[in-house]
């Protein structure tokens, strides 16, 4: 069987359509990824990622959802747990390192059954980005603390409480999205901090978890890196700082191609990510024009690519819980002794 084509797409609404069927079919895309606008009841939830690996006749097909808890969350009440901002976590280990630990592995193992319920087996979790004075809103509360030593603590925990339910972890946004002032959503953020700094505070984290499977690029302007391309679709970029500094050797993903940080067409977007030495272009919107282009200027899954998925596999049955381990009820107990004013 061939590799299937280095891109995860997005799909228009909460079932799948007979067109779309057909689309993802001859596509052949590796995975796929969920938005609000896909999530109904649990059971039509499940439906669609059900549907979405059959159209690609793949059952271990990835399925990815941003579930971080605060403000990020495509999962919500009545029919799933409201999650904490991991900001508030980040408060609780600073005034309790062993407390802050265990609340942010439970509350990952959390997250994570809540995605496996349906049928999810990537969350886009953790965020490795650093809290600065100047840090956009758009990240805000997301980032745990201002300090890398306990950002890397607290985004191990994360990672480790998904991988105990057998969901897959994605870092994010490597290598580092704190010090955008603007909204990489709706423009390039360009960062003028010298590269020791970088080094020194944004790139840390990412080097002390560089062993986790997955990474998600940020769509940034590093001006001590590459003063001409953002990260993304910077050759220079990605195996310098990456591959190099960093030492990441996991599957690597874009950032959301249809985000406005990058221009080019879509197609032109993607072919230039993978071309920078990411292993899979995202995109996520659904919109059907957009992943026509893409589809038709990206190839398959490199070697090493497809090495990567199947060692960051390895690497999940590795960390995956022992069977009689404690369970979801159990986690949720003893995280709300840790978060009482949480709830």
């Amino acid at each position: 069987m061939s590799p299937a084509k280095a891109v995860i797409f997005g799909c228009a609404g909460p079932d799948l359509t007979a067109e779309e069927r057909a689309f993802f079919r001859d596509a052949d895309p590796l995975g796929f990824i969920l938005f609000a606008r896909n999530v109904d009841t649990p059971e039509r939830t499940r439906r669609l990622t059900d549907d979405l690996r059959a159209a690609v006749g793949r059952a271990d097909a990835p399925v990815l959802i941003d579930q971080e808890g605060g403000r990020v969350a495509r999962l919500r009440p009545p029919h799933w747990r409201k999650a904490p901002p991991a900001r508030l976590l980040g408060d609780l280990y600073h005034r309790d390192p062993e407390r802050g630990l265990e609340a942010t592995r439970l509350n990952s193992r959390l997250l994570a059954a809540d995605c496996a319920s349906i049928g999810v087996d990537v969350d886009c979790l953790p965020v490795l980005d650093i809290a600065f004075p100047e840090t956009h809103a758009v990240i805000g509360d997301r980032a745990y603390s201002d300090r890398p030593e306990a950002v890397a603590a607290l985004g191990r925990a994360a990672a480790e409480g998904l991988m105990d339910e057998g969901v897959m972890p994605i870092v994010k946004h490597i290598p580092g999205h704190g010090r955008a002032t603007v909204d990489s959503h709706e423009a390039l953020p360009r960062v003028t901090a010298s590269r020791q700094e970088l080094e020194r505070t944004d790139f840390r984290p990412f080097a002390l978890l560089a062993d986790l499977p997955w990474a998600m690029t940020g769509h940034l302007l590093f001006d001590a890196i590459d003063p001409h391309a953002a990260i993304t679709v910077s050759a220079h970029g990605v195996k310098e700082i990456i591959r190099g500094h960093i030492g990441f050797d996991g599957l690597l993903l874009s950032d959301d191609l249809s985000m406005q940080a990058l221009g080019g067409s879509l197609g032109e977007r993607a072919e230039r990510s993978l071309a920078a030495g990411c292993d899979i272009a995202l995109h996520c919107n659904g919109r059907r024009d957009e992943m026509t282009d893409i589809a038709g200027r990206v190839g398959p899954m490199t070697p090493a690519a497809a090495r990567r998925l199947a060692d960051g596999r390895a690497c999940l049955d590795r960390h995956r819980a022992a069977p009689g381990t404690s369970g979801p009820a159990e986690a949720a107990r003893r995280l709300a002794g840790l978060l009482p004013e949480w709830g």
